[in-house]
């Protein structure tokens, strides 16, 4: 019996850690998506747009990117409210599936309009992978060790960007033996898309072995409970209140990305006047690689401090003084040193790990999937916004520098207040439920 009993416990455990490969595997390929998008949309609009201008291209780039937004948005309801009324794991290998296919089609599209309508498609599909992959983590690990499982599949996820850099960089090695085998010679960009589709739907393979959570499939069962009901976040206030506050803890991480790492070519590498060509790629390249170094950091130390508040704090002070560093102490920077900069500003917003288990842990097993996967969504969403308000702040006498600071400023300093607000879950156990009051 107790060999019997062993066997069940090694295979439980091995069970787990699947999910948790499986997980980080697709939030590898999700970030490879997101990011590859700014990586090649420039390449990818010449070629699709030719003898346009440089502003029609810029300005394509941002309708595109607007309906790839618009598409986590949407997706980020359509998945949450799937994950608590289906299941955890059928959204995670659906969302998997449609960014998948929206990746090779990307390779394939030869006008705006379709481009667009690809990006709004891939845009739903990237929208629910972390947040199904973040939710059955936290409900099949134990409360004590779950925090292990979150961090590995944000630190090794975010090296995604990484690989989305290199691929688009060094896409030409690729063609060829794309043209060896089939005698038709893609240019970069479509490389890359076609990289991540296949990357995708290889993912879908190891669906084999991995199991629902135990809470879910319990509380599945019972149809008195309300799953997946907006009402129980939008019309009760105290949920309300929390649900903004995690909301509010992750804007400085997409200030920092959004803003002053994706604009680090056009505008802060000259205000800075940084000595060498600084490229956005690259640069979110190191960011994400920062990122990656910070989310294994804050996700090791929590479990350490038995705390995911403190770890969020000390984070937050940490951006603060690197946001004042990079944009008053850094004039006349190697290009080098730029991208160290980049790198160390990644690595203070690593924390998007903790973030989204927090969010996940503050809430019951019947709206966990659903607030799980529009927090994140709603941070990525705030970057139309927070680029609107640098924008407006920027056409005043105060200009670029110190409109990013106070927008900068203002983004911790709400992170600081939401995170202070909410109550400590690490090792809480997840198993209750929300009702509406």
């Amino acid at each position: 019996m107790v060999f019997f009993r062993s066997m069940s416990k090694n295979s439980a455990s091995r069970s787990v850690w699947l999910i948790v490969v499986v997980a980080s595997l697709g939030y590898f390929v999700d970030i490879y998506d997101l990011v590859l998008f700014n990586v090649v949309k420039k390449e990818s609009l010449e070629w699709i747009l030719k003898g346009s201008t440089p502003e029609k291209i810029r300005e394509t780039g941002i309708f595109l990117f607007n309906m790839q937004m618009i598409g986590m948005l949407v997706g980020g309801l359509l998945w949450g409210i799937w994950g608590d009324k289906k299941g955890r794991l059928s959204a995670l290998f659906g969302s998997i599936l449609l960014y998948s296919i929206a990746n090779l089609a990307n390779a394939f599209v030869t006008d705006v309009s379709v481009y667009a309508l690809v990006r709004i498609i891939a845009g739903i599909g990237l929208a629910g992978e972390l947040g199904a992959g973040i939710t059955l983590v936290s409900e099949t690990m134990s409360k004590e060790k779950r925090g292990y499982g979150t961090m590995i599949i944000v630190t090794f996820g975010a090296l995604g960007a990484v690989v989305a850099a290199l691929i688009e960089s060094e896409g030409s090695k690729v063609a060829s033996v794309f043209t060896a085998l089939t005698g038709w010679t893609p240019q970069n960009w479509q490389v890359a898309y076609i990289v991540g589709g296949l990357l995708g739907l290889m993912l879908l393979f190891l669906r084999v072995g991995a199991f629902e959570s135990g809470m879910f499939k319990s509380l599945h069962k019972d149809d008195s409970v309300l799953k997946g009901d907006l009402k129980m976040i939008f019309f009760d206030k105290k949920n309300l209140k929390k649900y903004l506050r995690c909301i509010m803890v992750g804007l400085p991480i997409w200030y920092t990305i959004g803003l002053l790492v994706a604009n680090s070519q056009e505008l802060f590498s000259k205000e800075l006047q940084t000595t060498g060509l600084v490229k956005n790629g690259t640069a979110v390249m190191f960011a994400y690689m920062g990122l990656s170094v910070g989310d294994l950091i804050s996700g090791i130390l929590s479990q350490i401090l038995r705390s995911r508040k403190k770890v969020v704090v000390g984070y937050l002070l940490f951006t603060s003084v690197l946001i004042i560093v990079f944009l008053y102490f850094s004039n006349g920077i190697s290009s080098d040193s730029f991208y160290f900069m980049s790198f160390l500003l990644g690595a203070a917003t690593g924390y998007w790990a903790i973030f989204v288990t927090i969010a996940s842990e503050q809430f019951g097993t019947n709206i966990r999937s659903t607030v799980t996967n529009t927090v994140p969504n709603f941070v990525r969403g705030s970057v139309p916004v927070i680029m609107l308000s640098f924008g407006f702040l920027a056409g005043t006498s105060l200009g670029n520098i110190h409109s990013a600071c106070i927008i900068g400023l203002i983004c911790t300093g709400l992170a600081m207040y939401a995170v202070l607000g909410l109550e400590e879950t690490f090792s809480r156990d997840l198993n209750f439920i929300e009702e509406i009051s």
